[in-house]
C-alpha cells in the first residue's frame, strides 16, 4: 500500500538513500567474528516476509526454520531464501499449533513472530518457555492477562522479548530523541502521538489482493483483512497504539524512572467503514449490515508519574492522509511531525515556527549518519533495518533488547485500558506497575550510541 511508504519520505533527512543491493552485507558490521544466530520466523505473510528481505541481507544469520500455515506464503519464503542463497530450512505449517514443533528444534537460537494479533502472546509465551530470543510484532498483547503473561514469563525463564516497534528508529523521530537527550526542549510536559492511517483498503479487500478490490473481510478475504477487521467488528478501543507511544514513550523513560499512571479514552460514533462498504459494494451487500462497534477516531489521554500528559489518537477508518501526529513540548519550545516544524524559545523568531529540516539535520541520530545510506532502502524507509538490526545484535549477545517484555506490556495495555474507559463513558483506568516497582531504579536504554 502506498501510503505505508509515503509517510517516510520527510525522514531521509539527508537525501533519497540508496536501494538495498541484492545481497549486501548489513551483517558482521561489529566484528562478532563467525558466530551465526540461527533465526527462525513464525508468520511469513506481508510483515513477515519484510523481515525476512532484511533477514537475508546479512551474513551472521542462518535462517533454519519457517511456519505458517498458508502454504502459498510458504513458497514465496522458500524462493526467497532459495535466492539469497542460504539453505533450505525446516518448514513448518501443518496446523495452528506446528509452531510448536519449530520451537523445539535445537538448532533455533532466535524467533521473529509476525502472525495476526490474537496470536501474538501465547506465541512469544511459548517461545521463551523453549529458551528462545523472541522478537514479536506489534502490538504483543490484546488484554491485561496477556500483558502480565508476556512479563511474568520473562521473569521466569530468563528469555529475552523485544517488542518490534519500529517506527522508534524512524529518522526524524532518533533526531527528536537526540534532542531531547540535549536538553533541547527543556523539561519535558506534554506529547502528542497516535496512528492516523486510512485502513479501509486494509480491512476490506477482494479475496484477491491484499489491500482494497472489494468489501470482503474474515473469511471470504485474504491478508490482513481476514483477521484485522474483525476486531474493529467486535471491539471498541485503541487497538494498534504502539507506533505513536512507542517513541514517546522512550523519550519520557516509561519504565525507567517513569511510567504510565492512568487512562482516560473516548471514542466517536462508528460510520467510516459502513459508508465504505456501501460505496464500494452496495447497500445490499452482506456486509452492509454488519454493526462496526470500534469508533471511528478513538482519543485517548495518558497521565505519567512524572506529570506529563500523552494524548493517543487512532484514526483509521476515515479517510485521510497517514499520520503518526507527533508533538514533543517542553518548558523551552516543541516539535511538531504534521507541519514539519519547531519552536524553541530564544532561538527561533517570537511566535513564528521554524522548519525543522535543519533541526533534524544537526541532531541527526548516530545509527543514520552511520548506516542511513544502506538502510534507507531496507523498508519503511529505513527503520525496519534498524529495529531487526538490534534485535539479531541483542540476540547474538544474549542481552535485554532496547525495547523489553515491559515495554510490550505497558505500552500493549492501552488497548484493554482503552476499552474498558470507552464503556465506561471516560472513566479514568489505573495502568498495572509491569515492573513491580522497579521503574523507580531502572536505568534508560543508551539510545545515543552508534551500535544498535
Amino acid at each position: 500500500m502506498s501510503s505505508r511508504r509515503d509517510f517516510i519520505k520527510k525522514t531521509a533527512i539527508a537525501g533519497a538513500g540508496i536501494s538495498v543491493v541484492p545481497n549486501m552485507s548489513f551483517g558482521n558490521i561489529y566484528g562478532k567474528g563467525d558466530t551465526k544466530l540461527r533465526l527462525a520466523f513464525i508468520g511469513v505473510g506481508l510483515r513477515g516476509t519484510n523481515h525476512l528481505n532484511n533477514a537475508l541481507q546479512r551474513k551472521d544469520l542462518e535462517i533454519t526454520a519457517v511456519c505458517d500455515i498458508d502454504p502459498g506464503r510458504i513458497k514465496i519464503a522458500l524462493k526467497k531464501i532459495e535466492d539469497a542463497g542460504f539453505k533450505k530450512p525446516k518448514v513448518f505449517g501443518d496446523n495452528e499449533y506446528d509452531y510448536r514443533n519449530l520451537l523445539e528444534l535445537k538448532e533455533v537460537d532466535a524467533v521473529v513472530i509476525a502472525t495476526p494479533w490474537l496470536w501474538h502472546t501465547r506465541m512469544a509465551v511459548d517461545a521463551m518457555k523453549a529458551g528462545k530470543y523472541t522478537g514479536l510484532e506489534v502490538s504483543a498483547a490484546n488484554t491485561l492477562e496477556e500483558c502480565w503473561d508476556l512479563v511474568n514469563t520473562h521473569e521466569e525463564t530468563g528469555s529475552h522479548l523485544m517488542i518490534l516497534e519500529n517506527v522508534n528508529y524512524r529518522r526524524d523521530i532518533l533526531a527528536v530523541l537526540n534532542m531531547v537527550k540535549q536538553n533541547v526542549f527543556g523539561e519535558l510536559v506534554h506529547f502528542r502521538c497516535g496512528y492516523q492511517h486510512d485502513l479501509r483498503e486494509v480491512k476490506f479487500n477482494d479475496g484477491k489482493q491484499p489491500y482494497g478490490g472489494g468489501v470482503e473481510f474474515g473469511e471470504k478475504a485474504i491478508s490482513e483483512a481476514k483477521w484485522r477487521t474483525r476486531h474493529s467488528v467486535l471491539r471498541n478501543g485503541d487497538m494498534y497504539p504502539t507506533h505513536g507511544v512507542g517513541p514517546i514513550a522512550v523519550m519520557n523513560d516509561i519504565n525507567r524512572g517513569n511510567r504510565f499512571v492512568s487512562l482516560t479514552s473516548n471514542a466517536t460514533k462508528a460510520i467510516g467503514l459502513h459508508n465504505y462498504v456501501v460505496k464500494h459494494g452496495g447497500k445490499d451487500h452482506p456486509n452492509a449490515k454488519v454493526k462496526f462497534k470500534q469508533g471511528d477516531v478513538i482519543t485517548t489521554t495518558i497521565e505519567t508519574s512524572n506529570g506529563e500528559t500523552i494524548i493517543v489518537t487512532h484514526d483509521c477508518n476515515l479517510p485521510r492522509p497517514y499520520s503518526l501526529g507527533f508533538r514533543v513540548q517542553g518548558a523551552n519550545g516543541l516539535w511538531e511531525n504534521d507541519g514539519d516544524r519547531i519552536y524553541i524559545e530564544g532561538k527561533s523568531e517570537p511566535h513564528r515556527w521554524d522548519s525543522d529540516k535543519e533541526w533534524l539535520e544537526k541532531y541527526d541520530h548516530p545509527l543514520w549518519q552511520k548506516y542511513g545510506e544502506h538502510a534507507t532502502g531496507a523498508g519503511h524507509g529505513g527503520m525496519d533495518f534498524f529495529v531487526l538490526n538490534a534485535f539479531v545484535e541483542s540476540a547474538k549477545r544474549n542481552t535485554a533488547p532496547p525495547l523489553d517484555a515491559y515495554d510490550a506490556a505497558a505500552w500493549s495495555a492501552i488497548t484493554p485500558l482503552s476499552e474498558a474507559s470507552i464503556e465506561n463513558n471516560g472513566e479514568p483506568q489505573d495502568f498495572p506497575d509491569f515492573t513491580r516497582g522497579l521503574w523507580v531504579k531502572r536505568q534508560p536504554y543508551n539510545w545515543m550510541k552508534d551500535t544498535y
